[in-house]
């Protein structure tokens, strides 16, 4: 395996997974210093991890036309001027246009090709589970580690330089990838682009998310805006299948979702992400202000969950080659259901720092242990001419999974569906739920011949190959 080419790769999936979780332990410190509210800071966070989920097939098939390479490193800069912004915002407003926006839109450029650059290069299963399991590892000890990180960094010098702290990572990556990342497919500046539909898929998006926050202050605009989301998703589809029908090419082909496998799989990694942004967004919050520990001590506590997930995350590819993706995936679900319930039992239990730990590992561990067979899945059920849309879409869903996460928990915590403590124990039941949901839909997944290929892959790969 080539460390020089995967290592930039690696660290930009850290970097971005870093931003959206780190904020977490710097609630108290950015509401006071910007005199805000936690629900600002929480708006800031699903805004960020928004924005990197409507553009992400947007920015996807841009690829095609400014190259793979072009695109990573456009990405890098735009993250990096946000980082930049938000290291010296006076308020909410501007700490918005820099994380939410600039480092945004900047993650939704960097991070398709971050995966299309993989699949491209490593084209055996073995080697691309490999491949994988490093960035996808790298990506989950990013959003697990950022509360620890960001605490250090928050408690030793100020929030602000945290973001200073990614800046000096990205100018890292721009210095590691000049030579060594390399793009093997040539760009077409004369291919298509369907702008109306990246217009539609992004309003469907947003307003679905928008919803979802407006739970607990008015019901009724939370259906309104659930609604118009939905109507403009089923048009956005409308309309890629009129241009399909007309010989255009549109935003998403529909043919994507006419494998069932890559269906399924597209949903377990969304729930992986709901799961991995919920927890760590409720247990920041809970210690935060409940049992009253500051930015350091908060992130210490998560060094459980990363552990756990630095550690299943390198065994990637020992277990693909003994188990079966789908194995994977089910056993990944079923540990994070068990973490879950070990959290709230020993810290219902115990008010000692100790008592999170068990379940934060296993929660850690069960998130490692299926990040990357759900990605490798879903990347090796298409051929390379759909690398392009499918890494799109399917970093799209995962990040749409991180701000459903946020949404969800943090909708929750505020409103009044309980009080005190009972707040966060509903919050994290409804977490444990999303973990049953996706252990059932992994259980739908095929029963593989050999690790990471499903026995229908040749005739779907065919026929998406056909058109």
């Amino acid at each position: 395996m080539r460390t020089s080419f995967l290592a930039p790769l690696a660290l930009a999936q850290f970097i971005c997974s870093f931003a959206g979780s780190n904020m977490n332990v710097m609630i108290n410190d950015i509401t006071e210093d910007l005199d805000t509210t936690v629900q600002g800071v929480q708006a800031t966070i699903t805004l960020f991890l928004v924005v990197m989920a409507v553009l992400m097939i947007p920015c996807s098939k841009l690829t095609d036309r400014w190259g793979r390479k072009r695109c990573f490193t456009a990405g890098l800069v735009l993250y990096g001027i946000g980082a930049l912004v938000s290291a010296i915002a006076p308020g909410l407003g501007v700490l918005m246009v820099g994380n939410s926006i600039l480092e945004g839109v900047g993650t939704a450029l960097l991070i398709p090709p971050v995966y299309i650059l993989t699949t491209l290069h490593f084209t055996d299963l073995a080697s691309r589970a490999r491949a994988f399991g490093l960035i996808s590892g790298m990506g989950g000890v990013g959003a697990a580690a950022g509360p620890l990180i960001g605490g250090v960094i928050t408690s030793a010098i100020s929030w602000r330089a945290a973001f200073v702290f990614q800046a000096l990572v990205i100018a890292a990556i721009v210095l590691l990838s000049r030579r060594a990342v390399e793009d093997p497919l040539p760009a077409d500046p004369e291919r298509p682009f369907d702008a109306a539909g990246a217009v539609l898929s992004a309003i469907g998006m947003l307003l679905m998310v928008f919803g979802i926050l407006q739970a607990d202050s008015d019901g009724a605009l939370m259906v309104a805006l659930l609604a118009a989301g939905a109507a403009s998703l089923a048009w956005f589809f409308l309309h890629c299948r009129r241009r399909e029908r007309a010989g255009r090419e549109p935003l998403l082909s529909l043919a994507l979702f006419r494998n069932r496998t890559s269906n399924l799989a597209l949903v377990t990694q969304n729930l992986q992400w709901l799961l991995l942004m919920g927890v760590s967004f409720v247990v920041a919050v809970f210690l935060q202000t409940v049992r009253g520990y500051n930015a350091v001590e908060t992130g210490v506590i998560f060094t459980a969950a990363t552990a756990g997930v630095l550690i299943s995350s390198l065994a990637a590819q020992r277990l693909a080659e003994r188990r079966s993706q789908r194995g994977l995936i089910m056993a990944g679900f079923a540990i994070v259901a068990v973490g879950i319930a070990t959290l709230l039992a020993l810290v219902g239990a115990s008010s000692r720092v100790v008592a999170c730990a068990p379940g934060l590992f296993l929660i850690g561990t069960g998130l490692g242990v299926m990040l990357t067979p759900s990605v490798n899945v879903v990347q090796s059920s298409f051929p390379e001419e759909r690398q392009g849309e499918i890494s799109g879409l399917s970093r799209s869903v995962s990040n749409l999974g991180s701000s459903f996460g946020t949404a969800i928990a943090g909708t929750i915590l505020v409103s009044d569906l309980a009080s005190g403590n009972d707040t966060y124990v509903l919050a994290m039941i409804v977490l444990a739920a999303v973990a049953l949901v996706g252990l059932a839909t992994a259980f739908r997944l095929p029963r593989e011949a050999m690790p990471g290929a499903s026995p229908d892959l040749a005739a779907d790969q065919a026929r998406l190959a056909a058109g």
